[in-house]
């Protein structure tokens, strides 16, 4: 019952005065709310005698609820979403950093308590950055280098810099000045382009955590330096020199490395075999003192038998394969032809047998020394 309408007994629910001073009546605020938007959707006007009709249970007053209640469903509804396997998402509330949800589904106080944003965290960007820049030999140089990077933090990235790319840009340039600043020229024309571009990559990474960017960079590509269009013929002919040099330097030790090992199998078999030939001749030369110092003794002991024994094996030495002919030279008249030529030829083929021979017995002699001196006893009886 409205508080103005006969029977409110001139009550004010909002102004708290009557006669009890107690608090307003909800239900009687709600009925008169009802009965406003029931007027105005058609539900008829409230009614003088005391309450409205149908007691405020018309069809009107179904329909606000029903509408109220499908726009409450559906304005919670508004709150869920889900975030993709490469996305973050960055929730608000009332335009303050919240939280960070995960891949997956998820539900936030619709607006506009709060608000949500995807952020693509796989997402590669790429740029190039190219320039002249002067080495630490104060030379210039003309290089070029692609970053790649991605959102590493999305809260970060969103909240933390106004600029995070244009961050990213300048602390690239500054690392790469830094590095570039630090190295020779030679160095960053040749075999330097890995390393530069690690360094750099480091230099930039730490830049852009500093600033909290919310960046990670991915990779840093150096392509190949070039020195300046005024002295580029200049450079290409030191550039080919030094290949040249290195060529050069890389036959010689495939030469060596084919050449020493030959030298040292010759050096090894030509000292082996001046061993042997130390060991043959010590051998030898101890043969002949020991032969030497056997005849000596028995020199010593019977010298003339010694030496016809010497005598007549030198003979027997150098007559003993030779062809002979015997002559009877008491008739002086006999004249012979001898045929010279076959006993020439006959001689020959038996020298390298006399030869052999020979320096058997001379082995055998320096061998046993005990044996030539039963050879001179054995004479001596003889005789």
């Amino acid at each position: 019952m409205a508080w103005n309408e006969p029977g409110g007994n001139g009550k004010d629910p909002w102004s708290g005065k009557g006669g009890d001073q107690g608090p307003p009546d909800l239900d009687e605020v709600v009925k008169k709310l009802q009965d406003k938007l029931g007027g105005i959707f058609g539900g008829g006007k409230p009614s003088r005698g005391g309450s409205s009709a149908g007691g405020g249970s018309g069809p009107g007053s179904k329909t606000i609820s029903v509408i109220v209640a499908i726009g409450l469903i559906v304005w919670l509804a508004s709150g869920i979403y889900i975030v993709e396997p490469a996305e973050r998402g960055v929730v608000l509330r009332f335009g303050a950093y919240s939280e960070t949800t995960q891949p997956g589904p998820h539900w936030h106080i619709p607006f506009p308590v709060e608000r949500r944003i995807l952020v693509n965290v796989d997402q590669i960007s790429s740029f190039r950055h190219k320039a002249q820049m002067l080495t630490r030999d104060e030379n210039i140089v003309d290089v070029e280098f692609t970053i790649q990077s991605r959102i590493q933090d999305a809260a970060d990235f969103l909240f933390q810099d106004r600029d995070p790319n244009k961050t990213l840009r300048d602390a690239t340039e500054t690392a790469v000045r830094e590095i570039i600043g630090k190295s020779d020229l030679d160095f960053i024309l040749t075999q330097g382009r890995g390393a530069i571009a690690d360094r750099i990559m480091q230099g930039a990474q730490g830049l852009i955590d500093v600033y909290k960017t919310g960046l990670i960079i991915t990779s840093v590509n150096m392509q190949p330096a070039k020195p300046p269009e005024q002295v580029k013929s200049a450079f290409d002919d030191a550039i080919k020199a030094r290949e040249d040099k290195e060529k050069l330097e890389n036959q010689a030790e495939a030469y060596a490395n084919e050449v020493v090992p030959k030298a040292r199998g010759e050096a090894a078999r030509r000292t082996a075999d001046a061993n042997a030939y130390r060991d043959r001749v010590i051998a030898e030369a101890e043969g002949d003192v020991s032969r030497f110092l056997a005849i000596l003794k028995e020199y010593r002991r019977e010298p003339e038998v010694t030496r016809e024994r010497l005598y007549l094996d030198a003979i027997e030495s150098m007559l003993g394969q030779s062809s002979k002919v015997m002559l009877d030279t008491q008739d002086g008249n006999s004249l012979m032809y001898l045929p010279l030529d076959k006993l020439i030829q006959g001689d020959e083929k038996g020298r390298a047998v006399r030869e052999q021979q020979f320096s058997t017995k001379e082995t055998s002699r320096s061998q046993s020394g005990s044996g030539q001196i039963r050879n001179v006893d054995r004479t001596r009886g003889v005789r």
